[in-house]
């Protein structure tokens, strides 16, 4: 599985990258089938949140390093470079521009509800 990721870039500005999730764990349910899953990872504070439809917001860092899942309407997210992706129902992307002038957010289809999953600096995939 990848997520997107945008994280400050050499010249500071957010920029769009990929993360490949791995799922080293597999637990047998029944002959032939397994479930697959990533390694354990603490969070806190996980937060649902719904964004306005309207809602154009101008550069800003993610308050903290998250996941952000996307339960209900399209968002659209900008880097300083120019870049734009949206993303829908069912996807998740890894905010991780804190330190840097960051990314737009725009509802596209909304209003857009999220649920932000914060993790911890030295968390890797």
């Amino acid at each position: 599985m990848q997520l997107t990721r945008f994280s400050p870039g050499e010249d500071g500005g957010s920029r769009f990258s990929q993360v490949e999730v791995s799922f080293p764990h597999e637990r047998v349910v029944e002959p032939g089938r397994e479930i697959r899953s990533s390694s354990v990872f603490p969070s806190g504070q996980v937060q649902f949140a719904v964004l306005p439809d309207g809602l154009d917001q101008p550069l800003h860092p993610a308050p903290r390093r998250q996941l952000v899942v996307v339960l209900a309407g399209r968002v659209d997210v900008g880097t300083p470079d120019g870049q734009r992706r949206q993303f829908g129902a069912g996807e998740v992307f890894l905010a991780d521009d804190v330190h840097s002038p960051g990314h737009t957010t725009r509802t596209v289809d909304g209003p857009v509800h999220v649920l932000f999953v914060p993790i911890a600096d030295d968390q890797v995939f």
